[in-house]
């Protein structure tokens, strides 16, 4: 979203051309059940339109322009427009089952990784697509955050780079997890992934990973 609209095809073009290791999305249903991709539950924001993806249907959403006359994408357009990797970050429970549909249907459990902030949606994805791997996201977190992870059956914990310790870090690898720190858009932000001894870290400008191999 750095470089290009956010959450558009065109933007996950981008980040597959400059050769990045997965592509992040995020994903709501729209009234109509599509899963539609978008960041925020309000169309506001990122769009020439108003109000939230739950009262517009497919067809409603795919009027808006979602920045340089891209239209809002839904699940199955990013699966065939790149080939890299997904992790999809689903909102709620009822958009984990949605995006279950899809993945067993077209056998994306080794594609798709499936993260959220709701512990419930986690579990609920893990519990419908057998071997899928799942990641608990967290910006404010108590000293239980390794259990949840562990609790719901997630692997990988995305953590706010802004608040992430060592000790957090440590505590997670300790138990088998792997720790992603969001997001990484500085080169000290991105310093500070290495200092820590993270698995990996998402930016909103492709280019970072570039230029940090030289100046990290």
């Amino acid at each position: 979203m750095g470089v290009e609209p956010e959450n558009t095809l065109r933007s996950f073009v981008r980040a597959e051309q400059a050769g990045m290791d997965a592509i992040e999305l995020d994903l709501h249903l729209s009234r109509d059940g599509a899963l539609a991709v978008m960041h925020d539950a309000d169309v506001g924001r990122t769009t020439d339109g108003t109000g939230p993806i739950a009262g517009k249907t497919l067809a409603e959403l795919r009027e808006l322009d979602a920045g340089q006359g891209e239209r809002v994408p839904v699940f199955e357009e990013v699966l065939d427009t790149v080939a890299s990797p997904l992790q999809a970050e689903i909102k709620d429970a009822a958009a984990a089952r949605a995006l279950a549909g899809v993945m067993v249907r077209r056998g994306l459990a080794g594609r798709v990784e499936v993260s959220s902030f709701h512990d419930e949606a986690v579990a609920e994805i893990a519990r419908l697509v057998p071997g899928v791997r799942t990641v608990l996201i967290a910006s404010r977190w108590g000293g239980d955050v390794v259990e949840r992870a562990k609790a719901v059956g997630a692997a990988t914990l995305a953590l706010n780079i802004r608040r992430l310790t060592l000790e957090v870090v440590e505590e997670a690898h300790r138990e088998g997890l792997k720790v992603i720190g969001w997001v990484v858009n500085t080169q000290d932000h991105l310093r500070l992934v290495r200092a820590l001894g993270l698995d990996g870290a998402t930016t909103d400008f492709p280019e970072i990973r570039r230029a940090g191999r030289f100046t990290a």
